[in-house]
C-alpha cells in the first residue's frame, strides 16, 4: 500500500557505550568540524597558508560556535528560565543550540582570528562560509534525527509523521503528517554550498569581489529561513502572538547584511593585501 506520508520513527541515539548514549545529533555536530576542517585545509593549501593558522582557526570556530549557539538559545528563546537558573547556561548536553547565536559567535570569533593572523575580516568570511554552508545541512539533519523543529501539518506526499513526539501506542492515523522543514533548510544549505564552491574555485570571487560570497551565503541561508519559518511550528509559546517569529526577526538583519555585502562587492574594490 502506497501512503502519502513518511513515518519517521528513528531512534535519536546511534548506540550506547555503557550507560552513555551516542546521539546522531552529536555525531553530526562533530562532522561539521571534521568536514569543515578538511575543506578549509584545501583552501589554505591553495592559498599557501600554514597548517598552524588552520589549527588556530579550528580552535576559534569550536569555541565561539558552541558558546554562541548555546547563549543564543538561552537569551533569545528562554531568557526567563535561564536567568532564574544561570547554572543551566552550561548544561549543553540538555539540548538548546540556536543557529542565530552560533552565527553571531562565529562572526565574533572570526573577527578576533582575522586580527591574529593579520588578514582583512572579509578575507576569512568569504572563505569560511563554504564549510559553514554544508555544516548547516549537517546540523539540520541532526534536528531531523531528533524529530525536532519541524513544520505544520501538510497533505503533500513527503509529509513526515514524527512518531516519537507522541505517546507510545498512538495510532498512526492520529499523528499528523508535517512539513519536514529540517530537510528544506538542509537543501538550501547544500545548494549554497555547491554554488560557493563554484564561486571560489571557478569564478575566483573571493579575490575578484570581496564580500560577495559572504553576502550570497547570508541571503540564501537567512532568506530561506524567513520563508520556511512561515510553515514551521513555533519553538516557544511567546511566538504565538508575534507577527513574525523569533527566528524570522533574527534573520532579517543577516539578510539585509547579505544584500549590502553583495552590492558592496560590485561597487567597491578592496585591497586584500593591506
Amino acid at each position: 500500500m502506497i501512503t502519502n506520508y513518511v513515518v519517521w520513527d528513528v531512534d535519536p541515539y546511534i548506540l550506547h557505550i555503557g550507560s552513555r548514549p551516542i546521539a546522531w545529533y552529536g555525531l553530526l555536530w562533530a562532522m561539521v568540524f571534521v568536514v569543515g576542517y578538511y575543506i578549509m585545509q584545501r583552501i589554505y593549501k591553495r592559498e599557501k597558508l600554514g597548517e598552524e593558522q588552520l589549527d588556530k582557526l579550528l580552535m576559534y570556530m569550536l569555541i565561539f560556535t558552541i558558546v554562541g549557539a548555546r547563549f543564543g538559545h538561552c537569551l533569545f528563546y528562554e531568557p526567563a528560565y535561564y536567568f532564574s537558573n544561570p547554572i543551566k547556561f552550561l548544561y549543553v548536553w540538555e539540548g538548546g543550540l540556536a543557529s542565530h547565536g552560533g552565527a553571531i559567535g562565529i562572526l565574533i570569533g572570526l573577527y578576533i582570528y582575522a586580527k591574529k593572523i593579520d588578514k582583512p575580516y572579509l578575507w576569512i568570511l568569504d572563505r569560511i562560509v563554504v564549510p559553514v554552508a554544508i555544516g548547516g545541512a549537517f546540523i539540520r539533519m541532526g534536528n531531523l534525527m531528533n524529530s525536532e523543529i519541524y513544520g505544520q501539518p501538510t497533505d503533500l506526499p513527503w509529509g513526515f509523521k514524527f512518531v516519537r513526539d507522541y505517546p507510545i501506542g498512538t495510532p498512526i492515523e492520529n499523528i499528523p503528517a508535517c512539513h519536514p522543514t529540517q530537510i528544506y533548510e538542509a537543501l538550501f544549505c547544500v545548494a549554497v554550498f555547491v554554488y560557493l564552491l563554484y564561486a571560489y574555485y571557478k569564478q575566483n570571487m573571493a579575490e575578484r569581489r570581496p564580500g560577495f560570497m559572504f553576502g550570497i551565503f547570508l541571503i540564501v541561508v537567512f532568506g530561506s529561513r524567513i520563508l520556511i519559518e512561515f510553515i514551521k511550528n513555533h519553538q516557544v509559546a511567546f511566538e504565538d502572538n508575534m507577527l513574525l517569529d523569533m527566528g524570522q526577526w533574527l534573520s532579517i538583519p543577516f539578510l539585509i547584511a547579505g544584500i549590502y555585502f553583495v552590492a558592496r562587492s560590485f561597487f567597491k574594490t578592496e585591497n586584500l593585501k593591506n
